[in-house]
């Protein structure tokens, strides 16, 4: 793969967040407009904290679009901070002057959470490691781009291949699946998307959201924060996305990876995931019943999640992602200086949120999306989205068509006259090996 590449740059506080896609075909219809829907669909949610009603992400198209389609050359994207004029002088890009630095260190002096410099490390997060990697004593310069926010840049390019899967038939969504140990219940999650889009937490099963919405109070409450589980599926994927020849061509491993990603999750399971262990193999794989309609293969169940050896296999993709609870706490755990090394009662506290689980779920759609963008474009290939399509519409109908019957001995034998022979009901050596 790697027909899609992209790559985000900013800082929580600075100017802006920006991301450049490369490999979009041309004459793709895309607007502002559009990428703001997931923009939107990112900041809400209950549970989230104060930033949110500072910020109005929306992402401004600079390049690679003309009148409103795409040109085929790199897009770039930038999303404005808006909390950046309370943070200029602190996260100015420029050296500081005398007057500038003295200005610092007297709004320090005055107790200025925003000028003081950050070395109390916080538990669980990238403050303690990544100040040593990179040589920094001050935190900020660490907190500043590990933080989640920099995940608005990455919805923002998710909203790019939202539209190049949408031409292909391939739609993407995400739902809460659990928040501090309450889960849904599939026989009761009745809403409709835009029902649960449009819910508190976006929970399809009602009765269960509201069990969540009191966990997410609880840990308010405690000063605490909670994690859950989000559940990203995504429907009109055709067979054989994907490969099994290689480690780096493996779907699984790429959507893995792309998931894991996400700053806040700690573990990623495909349709079943790790409930697999705790069944026998017979009530795990999923029965092929054959071609239906359309030439379509069937399965009788998706335990596997839509893939198979790394591959497609024509059924809804399922992928789930754990979100670990949010590491700066209200009420912040015991740590140590960065300076000094000793202990100290309280780590650094950084506004925050108390659950992220909604959000989590679309900028891990992003995520999905722009690695089946990539994996559709690798195997599809186009410079121009309709030369996609056409290779799409193609490949679909090879697959959906009837299959000549194999001749032991390959085509030499079927042309001295011998029949076509069927296949038995045992593999051979290889297959699980």
């Amino acid at each position: 793969m790697g027909r899609l590449r992209w790559l985000t740059a900013g800082e929580s506080h600075g100017r802006s967040l920006a991301v450049t896609v490369e490999g979009v075909p041309a004459g793709m219809a895309l607007s502002a407009e559009a990428l703001g829907v997931d923009l939107a669909r990112r900041q809400r949610g209950y549970g989230r904290g104060a930033r949110q009603t500072i910020e109005h992400d929306a992402a401004e198209i600079v390049s690679g679009v003309r009148h409103g389609v795409t040109l085929g050359s790199p897009i770039l994207l930038l999303v404005a901070n808006r909390d950046w004029e309370n943070w200029t002088r602190v996260m100015q890009v420029e050296g500081l002057s005398d007057e500038e630095s003295a200005e610092l260190a007297e709004a320090a002096a005055d107790g200025n959470k925003r000028a003081t410099p950050v070395t109390r490390v916080r538990p669980g997060h990238a403050d303690l490691a990544g100040a040593l990697k990179y040589g920094f004593n001050d935190v900020r310069n660490v907190l500043e781009r590990a933080s989640a926010r920099e995940t608005a840049a990455r919805v923002a390019a998710g909203g790019i291949a939202r539209a190049l899967l949408r031409e292909l038939g391939v739609d993407v969504w995400s739902f809460t699946a659990e928040v501090g140990g309450v889960a849904i219940d599939p026989a009761r999650a009745m809403r409709s998307r835009e029902e649960t889009d449009a819910s508190p937490l976006r929970c399809p099963d009602a009765e269960a959201e509201g069990a969540m919405i009191a966990r997410i109070d609880e840990a308010r409450s405690n000063g605490d924060t909670v994690g859950g589980v989000f559940e990203v599926v995504a429907h009109g994927l055709p067979i054989g996305v994907g490969s099994y020849v290689h480690w780096d061509r493996r779907l699984d491993a790429a959507l893995a990876a792309a998931v894991m990603s996400i700053n806040i999750v700690k573990g990623v399971e495909f349709g079943l995931g790790f409930e697999q262990t705790r069944r026998f193999g017979s009530g795990v794989h999923d029965v092929i019943e054959g071609r239906g309609d359309g030439g379509r293969w069937v399965h009788r169940t998706n335990n596997a999640g839509g893939l198979t050896g790394g591959v497609t296999n024509g059924e809804p993709l399922v992928v789930r992602g754990a979100v670990k609870p949010i590491s700066t706490l209200a009420r912040p755990l015991p740590s140590a200086d960065l300076v000094t090394g000793d202990a100290v009662d309280k780590a650094h506290y950084e506004r925050s949120d108390i659950s992220v689980v909604p959000a989590a779920g679309v900028v891990a759609e992003a995520m999905v999306m722009l690695t089946l963008a990539d994996a559709m474009l690798d195997t599809f290939g186009g410079n121009t989205i309709g030369d996609t399509r056409d290779a799409l519409d193609r490949y679909v109908a090879r697959i959906s068509a009837a299959i000549e019957p194999p001749v032991a001995g390959g085509p030499r034998a079927a042309k001295a006259g011998r029949g076509a022979t069927a296949g038995g009901d045992e593999a051979g050596s290889g297959g699980d090996d």
